[in-house]
C-alpha cells in the first residue's frame, strides 16, 4: 500500500474516501466534526440523530458526503474512550480499510482530530494508523483460481493517507515511515502463517530467510538434516524423524551496532503438527498450519530491523519441522539427548514444539545475547487461561518480561505475566531422564516455561506463548478468521524500543 501525509484541514482534502474515528457519541454528533458536517449539508450530524452511528466499538456509517471534497465519509466507532490510545486508532484504521476493501478498494484518507486522541501524538497515529489499514486491507489470494472477470473484480485497497496540523507533519512522517516497515513485517508474517503446510515447509521458510538475507544482508546459516545432527540437536531430530520433509535449522544475523551484544528472536517453526504418534483429534487439525506462527513472526521482524536499518545487533533463530506419524517417528517412553546435553522423556509426541525450541535456546547461547525471546503456540493452557486476547509471557527476567509487556502494549500485541515459581518446575521431573516434556494439564503453560528455562543458561530470556493469539478460528471487525500475525508487532515494537 502507498502511504503519504497530508497538511490539510480534514474538510478541505479531496480523497474518493474520508475515514474518521469517532468516540461513543450517542445522537450527537461531537463538536470536533462541525465544519466536516456542515460541508456535508448536516449529513453527519443527521445520522447520528437518526441513530444510524452513535459510535460504538467497530461501528460504521458510510454517507455520500455531497458538498464535502471527500466523496464518502466514514465514520467508525472507537467505542467508549476519553481518548483514543495506538491501538484503538490501529483497530479503527483496520476497520476502515476492510470496509473500503468490501466498497472497492482504491485510496482513502484517514484522520483523528486532535480532541480525540489526547496525549497520542502525531508520530504516533502515523504509525498506527498505517499499522492497521494494511492490517485491514490484506487478503490471501494468492492459491484461488481467477473466476471473475477484470471488470467485475474489485480492485485492493491501494493507497493511505494521513491527515495532520501543519505543526505535525515531520514527526507524522516519521512515524509513518517506521509503520510502514512493521505493516510489511506483519503482512510477511501472515503471508506465511496463511500458506498450506504443503507450500510453507522448513524448506520454504528457509528460502525465504535467503530471499531476506539477500535484501538487507544479513548473514545467513541454514543447517539441513545431517548438519542438525551433527551439532547435536536431539530434539529436533527426534521430532523430525517420523516425516518425509526435510527439517532445517535457520540463522539470520543482522549487524547494526558494531560488536554490540545481540537481540536473540527464536520462533517456533512447526509447520504442520498432527501430533506425532499421540496424535490430535481430527477435528481443527488443519489450523495446525499455524504451529509456525513464532517462525513467521521471527522472519517478520528480522525485515522490519533490516528497512529500518535499526542501530541494534539481531540474531533470528528457527528451528523448523513438521511432526508427523509413521513408523520411525518418535514415540512415548523414548528418550532424547538435546543440544545442551540434558536427557529428555517423551511423555507426550504432541509436545513436540519445546523440544526443538529447546535445542534452539542452547544454541543461542553462542551469541552472548544481551536477551532472548522466544515466541511459540506452545500449549492450549494458554488459550483456557487467557482466551484470545492477550499472549502468555514468562521469563527468569523481570526487568526483561516487563520490556516484553511493554512492547506488547504499544503494538496492540498484549501479553499477561505468569508466575515461575520453583514449585512449577518439579512438574517436569522425570523418573529415567533429566527431565520429561510435558509436566500434564496443571498449569501446562508455566511448566512448558520452565521446561524450555532448563536449556536457558546465563542470559536474560522471556518466552511468549501465542496459543491463543496467533491465528482467529472466526471473523472480527478488524481482523478476519485466519492468520493474526501475533506476536510480529511485539518484537517489533521491542527491536525499536532497543535500538532507541
Amino acid at each position: 500500500m502507498n502511504a503519504d501525509v497530508a497538511v490539510t484541514a480534514v474538510e478541505r482534502f479531496e480523497t474518493p474516501l474520508l475515514a474518521v474515528p469517532v468516540p461513543k457519541c450517542g445522537k450527537e454528533l461531537p463538536a470536533p466534526l462541525a465544519a466536516l458536517d456542515e460541508r456535508t449539508g448536516g449529513l453527519l450530524s443527521r445520522l447520528c440523530a437518526a441513530g444510524e452511528f452513535a459510535g460504538t466499538r467497530d461501528e460504521v456509517a458510510v454517507a455520500h458526503a455531497g458538498g464535502a471534497a471527500a466523496g464518502r465519509v466514514m465514520l467508525v466507532g472507537l467505542g467508549a474512550v476519553d481518548r483514543a490510545d495506538r491501538s484503538a486508532i490501529r483497530r479503527a484504521a483496520a476497520v476502515a480499510a476492510r470496509r473500503m476493501r468490501s466498497l472497492g478498494g482504491g485510496a482513502f484518507a484517514f484522520a483523528v482530530p486532535r480532541e480525540f486522541r489526547g496525549e497520542i501524538g502525531p508520530f504516533d497515529v502515523a504509525q498506527s494508523a498505517i499499522e492497521g489499514a494494511e492490517q485491514g486491507a490484506w487478503s490471501f489470494e494468492e492459491l484461488k483460481s481467477a473466476t471473475a472477470p477484470d471488470s467485475e473484480r474489485k480492485p485492493p485497497v491501494s493507497a493511505l493517507t494521513v491527515l495532520v496540523e501543519p505543526s505535525e507533519e515531520a514527526e507524522a512522517r516519521r512515524g509513518l515511515g517506521v509503520g510502514l516497515a512493521v505493516a510489511a513485517a506483519h503482512v510477511l508474517a501472515r503471508r506465511l502463517q496463511a500458506l498450506p503446510p504443503n507450500h510453507c515447509t522448513p524448506t520454504h521458510l528457509a528460502e525465504v530467510a535467503g530471499q531476506l538475507a539477500a535484501t538487507h544482508g544479513f548473514a545467513i546459516t541454514v543447517l539441513d538434516r545431517a548438519a542438525i545432527a551433527a551439532e547435536g540437536m536431539g530434539g529436533l531430530v527426534a521430532v523430525s524423524q517420523g516425516s518425509g520433509t526435510e527439517p532445517r535449522f535457520i540463522v539470520l544475523e543482522y549487524k547494526g551496532a558494531g560488536d554490540a551484544a545481540p537481540v536473540v528472536l527464536v520462533g517456533k517453526g512447526i509447520t504442520f503438527d498432527s501430533g506425532g504418534i499421540s496424535i490430535k483429534p481430527s477435528q481443527g487439525m488443519g489450523e495446525m498450519k499455524y504451529d509456525m506462527s513464532g517462525a513467521a513472526a521471527v522472519l517478520g521482524a528480522m525485515d522490519c530491523a533490516g528497512r529500518l536499518g535499526l542501530r541494534l545487533n539481531v540474531a533470528g533463530v528457527i528451528p523448523s519441522t513438521d511432526n508427523m506419524p509413521d513408523g520411525l517417528a518418535l514415540r512415548p517412553s523414548d528418550v532424547v539427548r538435546g543440544h545442551s546435553g540434558k536427557t529428555i522423556e517423551i511423555v507426550d509426541t504432541d509436545a513436540e514444539g519445546r523440544l526443538i525450541l529447546a535445542d534452539a535456546l542452547s544454541y543461542a547461547g553462542r551469541f552472548n545475547p544481551a536477551a532472548v525471546l522466544d515466541a511459540a503456540t506452545l500449549t492450549g493452557g494458554a488459550v483456557i487461561c487467557l482466551g484470545h486476547t492477550a499472549s502468555a509471557v514468562m521469563g527468569n527476567d523481570e526487568t526483561l518480561v516487563e520490556e516484553v509487556r511493554r512492547a506488547g502494549e504499544r503494538s496492540g500485541e498484549r501479553a499477561w505475566q505468569l508466575p515461575m515459581f520453583d514449585d512449577y518446575r518439579e512438574l517436569n521431573k522425570s523418573d529415567v531422564a533429566d527431565l520429561k516434556n510435558s509436566g500434564g494439564r496443571p498449569a501446562q503453560t508455566i511448566s512448558a516455561g520452565w521446561f524450555l528455562r532448563e536449556f536457558v543458561k546465563g542470559y536474560p530470556w522471556a518466552h511468549v506463548d501465542v496459543a491463543g493469539t496467533a491465528y482467529a478460528s472466526s471473523d472480527a471487525p478488524p481482523l478476519p478468521k485466519g492468520p493474526a500475525g501475533v506476536p510480529t508487532r511485539l518484537f517489533c515494537e521491542f527491536l525499536l524500543g532497543r535500538a532507541g
